[in-house]
């Protein structure tokens, strides 16, 4: 029998069972999870990302916007009286990656769709502290002159496909159809609009 004692001045004995008993714990506290439909199945109401929508988190993601703010709002009071309802798996199970995370430079937006006008977005993006004045977030002027489709927007059609493979249920229409969707519009135009979707579903939920 191997004593407590013996495991402490064995390194590789100690690293073998270390290794063993995170495993387990994360077997025994993960595996459960992909079966409990709370976290494996939409919540009524949640739809999949437009071809518009879908282009303009590209554009959140490459502006690094996930740095400052997290779409996570914690079960704690001060967190949902300021933000709404706090956030549950079945809203994500569209998002790939999730863009929970917990970093808070500035306020947390899963439940910024339709707080602001389009106007209002737009002048924030454009110089932030002229609808905020104590922001610190910069100013994003060249995403008013990029055209979506020659950027974000170029590959949206396999984009859409390669979603549709790991459970995002997009038809074929909605793939012929993206490009089309996306037209002429800016990389502003097309982030705004991912922005004014999030987290409609369970916004007025209690």
């Amino acid at each position: 029998m191997i004593t407590h004692d013996q495991i402490e001045r064995n390194v590789g004995l100690m690293i073998i069972l270390t290794v063993l008993v995170v495993s387990v714990g994360g077997l025994l506290e993960i595996v459960p999870l992909f079966f409990q439909k709370s976290t494996t199945e939409p919540v009524p109401g949640v739809k999949p990302y437009d071809a518009v929508q879908l282009a303009g988190r590209d554009v959140y993601l490459r502006e690094g916007c996930y740095n400052c703010h997290s779409q996570m709002i914690r079960p704690f009071r001060a967190e949902t009286e300021r933000y709404g309802h706090y956030s549950v798996a079945g809203e994500s199970v569209y998002d790939h990656p999730f863009q929970w995370g917990s970093k808070r430079t500035g306020p947390d937006l899963a439940r910024v769709g339709g707080r602001y006008s389009d106007e209002w977005h737009v002048a924030h993006l454009m110089q932030s502290r002229d609808v905020v004045p104590e922001s610190n977030m910069p100013a994003y002027p060249w995403l008013a002159k990029r055209a979506a489709k020659d950027t974000v927007g170029a590959d949206i059609e396999a984009k859409m496909r390669g979603l549709s493979k790991v459970g995002v249920p997009y038809t074929d229409d909605d793939v012929k159809g993206a490009k089309a969707a996306i037209g002429d519009k800016t990389e502003m135009e097309v982030l705004i609009a991912y922005l004014q979707g999030l987290g409609l579903a369970l916004k007025g939920a209690k």
